[in-house]
């Protein structure tokens, strides 16, 4: 007998099918949610969503430290030993081979130690050494810890990226961003709880390294790239307001067959979701990008005016990252742009295998003023001690040269920084050896890295999983340690 003549048989015994739940008695907490916002207009107040919506704000498991986390992400490999790791022994051997075996490295064309072409310098009244790479960055010293013993497994942009954002080194897990939208959800119902500002592309790996892997789709993050006249697509509404609603009550009876069909499919009500939240956005984010309310003295600090436009377009993710975080979203990415002198260079621009000095000078110039604006911008408004930056690349680069002048990828020790509430600035944690090569004391793991920050965001990183596959997951994987020497 066939499925649907053995449902019909059933339901002549007077019993009833799943299918017939589904149908008659529930169209899903998604549905019932944009009845209620077709309703009521484009605000939707938490309370209102509270229990149904997976946006509402959550409670953490601990007393959270910061409610929202901005991530510099410097994709293609900054090289510690010329920003936060100095290493005068690379001074007094330059030229000289390393005395210590070298380990396979992406090209395997290792040459001789290498100078750093920079100075170090002791900034702050914390003394903390900062290359002259960062003249902005090193003059916020004493708001920053230094991570100098971070390790990765990866050794490739991709693997590295995606290792660096998701505790995996392959495709199809979740980001930290979609795991901080999952665990508290956002502060401002009409943005998402997961921001990439895209003006920079996607890092070497793609769209994935911010994706929501198995999470619900709704915590996957939300592209804006402000570089852009549409800073999202089709954000601009293309007919009346009452006319669109008309539409979207009329797309709000389709799904609910579909989804009756489909048996509560989540991909459906992650659907749902986008149409709600797509609906409100239309305000929420043009009145995000406008800046004319910004003063010439705020888009100074952030160096907004400068000539370079790579500099200039990462100013306005930093400045646009403040704003976020004035509104209550939680995860905030920002991207590096190509270099000027090699503009196809889209989603690695810190990768100098060759003509470090240019290379990573023109990176820095692009990043720097605009960290730095961001972070006294935040203190002047007291949003500094409940927000956390981090910065970091997907490894480090090596001590000896590779093309005479440029430096390989080092994933075995490297440094990344944080700064913001809970942490203890001035503080140098961890090391790598004289040469800058391996990591050797007290060191770090990317699982150690996410486990600190979900701990300043309230959560517990073993508490914080996700039933996949027959298996509880989480973003530290089956790893991971608090940093507590770096927290205030």
């Amino acid at each position: 007998m066939s499925t649907e003549r053995s449902e019909q048989a059933r339901q002549r015994a007077g019993g009833i099918t799943r299918r017939d739940m589904l149908a008659k008695c529930s169209n899903g907490f998604g549905l019932v949610a944009l009845s209620g916002l077709l309703g009521a207009g484009k605000a939707l107040p938490a309370a209102a969503a509270a229990g149904i919506n997976p946006f509402a704000p959550r409670p953490p498991h601990l007393r959270p430290k910061v409610r929202s986390i901005i991530f510099c992400f410097m994709s293609g490999g900054v090289s510690h030993v010329d920003t936060f790791d100095p290493k005068p022994r690379l001074q007094r051997d330059h030229g000289k081979p390393m005395p210590v075996p070298v380990r396979p490295t992406m090209f395997n064309q290792n040459g001789n130690i290498m100078a750093s072409p920079w100075e170090f310098r002791n900034r702050g009244q914390s003394g903390l050494p900062v290359s002259d790479l960062f003249p902005h960055i090193g003059a916020c010293a004493d708001d920053l810890a230094v991570i100098r013993s971070m390790t990765s497994v990866a050794n490739e942009h991709a693997q590295g990226n995606y290792f660096m954002h998701t505790g995996f080194s392959l495709a199809g897990f979740p980001s930290a961003g979609a795991w901080t939208s999952y665990g508290l959800g956002s502060e401002n119902q009409n943005l998402p709880g997961f921001v990439v500002l895209a003006s920079g592309g996607s890092p070497l790996g793609g769209v994935n390294i911010f994706g929501n892997g198995f999470l619900p789709a709704v915590h996957q993050a939300s592209f804006i790239d402000p570089s852009q006249a549409e800073p999202l697509a089709n954000i601009t509404p293309r007919e009346a307001d009452a006319l669109q609603r008309k539409r979207l009550k009329f797309v709000d009876r389709i799904d609910r067959g579909h989804l009756a069909r489909l048996h509560g499919d989540p991909q459906v009500e992650s659907a749902i979701r986008n149409y709600e939240i797509a609906y409100r956005m239309q305000t929420a984010v043009p009145d995000l990008v406008d800046l004319r309310g910004e003063s010439d003295a705020t888009r100074k600090l952030y160096g907004l005016d400068s000539p370079v436009r790579e500099k200039a377009e990462y100013a306005r993710q930093c400045l646009l990252a403040r704003r976020l975080v004035e509104r209550g979203v939680r995860f905030i990415e920002l991207t590096c742009l190509p270099r000027p002198s090699d503009p196809g260079q889209i989603g690695n621009p810190w990768d100098q295998h060759g003509v470090l000095k240019a290379g990573h000078s023109e990176m820095a110039f692009q990043v720097d003023q605009p960290i730095a604006g961001l972070i006294q911008d935040l203190k002047a408004r007291g949003l500094f001690e409940e927000t956390l930056i981090v910065w970091a690349g997907e490894f480090g680069r090596t001590p000896f040269a590779q093309s005479n002048d440029g430096r390989d990828h080092n994933p075995f020790g490297f440094s990344v920084w944080l700064a913001g509430g809970g942490i203890k600035g001035g503080t140098a944690y961890g090391a790598t050896d004289e040469l800058g090569y391996h990591a050797v004391q007290d060191v770090c793991t990317v699982y150690d890295l996410w486990a600190t920050v979900l701990h300043l965001l309230g959560l517990d990183h073993e508490r914080l999983t996700y039933r996949f596959g027959g298996r509880d997951f989480r973003l530290t994987d089956v790893h991971g340690h608090v940093i507590r020497p770096i927290l205030a």
